[in-house]
């Protein structure tokens, strides 16, 4: 059963379905180093030794390096520029690479917030909005509404919370293993992860943005006897930004099965295993 089709959010707006595998709803740049020596041939000669001025000299400005970074990281204070306006020079880094803008401090509750207003910045926002609405914290009513406010744009909260209203039902908790009221059986782990791989920019604007996110994520009871063991998945979710009252915010969601690699040949874990796992193992802010 896919995750999609547990959830009934897959589709491309609130409330429609997809038949995903699965689903919430919720040039790179090379460095070459050339060593000292290199091969015969290579079209390098071989650097005399350097003599103890010249050593002083490189210690010096090793030196100034740490000075500098040590005091940029300090950070925070000065400058007549919001960091949220600040654009990246850096946008042609490698895609998997941390770059330009500095990560996000900022936290809605649990979810970060306070986004850079470039194009860095709405793809961190994308890549955490879909972690939290692909959380097991969306089964439990009060906290849904929670993560709705924080993460979706005022004009569209009501529209998706109606349509997960709906979608988030008894027989749909019944069918994942739930009890009615979205809560796990006794003695099990009810799992709800998603873990951005990759994120990309599609189209972008002035105040709005398209972002696309490659995710895995898991799904199922953790326990012994369970009759819906935990799960993975690939899929691409697509959501359209918007920068609102100096964040960026969702306003459309939809979705995709994979891209999927290959399944390795991993020993599946144990009930216990795969519990202590989720518990043990805390999520993380993600920020380009």
């Amino acid at each position: 059963m896919s995750q999609g089709d547990e959830r009934g959010y897959g589709g491309h707006e609130p409330g429609n379905r997809n038949d995903d595998a699965y689903s919430t709803l919720g040039g790179t740049r090379q460095t070459r180093t050339r060593l000292p020596g290199g091969e015969e041939g290579d079209g390098y000669a071989r650097r005399p030794a350097r003599n103890s001025r010249s050593l002083i000299m490189v210690v010096g400005v090793v030196v100034l390096l740490i000075a500098a970074i040590a005091f940029a990281n300090q950070g925070g204070g000065g400058g007549s520029g919001s960091a949220k306006e600040k654009q990246s020079d850096t946008a042609g880094a490698g895609p998997t690479a941390a770059t330009g803008t500095k990560p996000v401090q900022g936290k809605n509750g649990t979810i970060a917030s306070g986004f850079a207003h470039d194009e860095q910045g709405a793809q961190s926002a994308a890549a955490n909005y879909a972690v939290a609405l692909g959380s097991a914290e969306m089964f439990d009513k009060t906290k849904r509404d929670g993560i709705l406010d924080a993460v979706i744009a005022p004009a569209s909260v009501d529209k998706f919370r109606t349509t997960l209203d709906k979608a988030y039902s008894t027989d749909f908790f019944r069918n994942l293993g739930l009890n009615d009221d979205g809560t796990p059986p006794a003695g099990f782990v009810f799992v709800s992860r998603t873990t951005p791989i990759g994120t990309k920019v599609t189209k972008s604007g002035a105040d709005q943005a398209t972002v696309e996110v490659w995710c895995s994520g898991l799904i199922g009871l953790a326990g012994e006897g369970s009759t819906k063991p935990v799960t993975d998945g690939w899929f691409t979710i697509t959501m359209e930004l918007q920068w609102v009252d100096g964040d960026w915010k969702a306003i459309t969601h939809s979705q995709r099965g994979g891209p999927a690699p290959v399944g390795g040949d991993n020993r599946a874990s144990s009930a216990d295993e795969i519990a202590g796992a989720v518990n043990g193992f805390g999520g993380f802010t993600y920020a380009r």
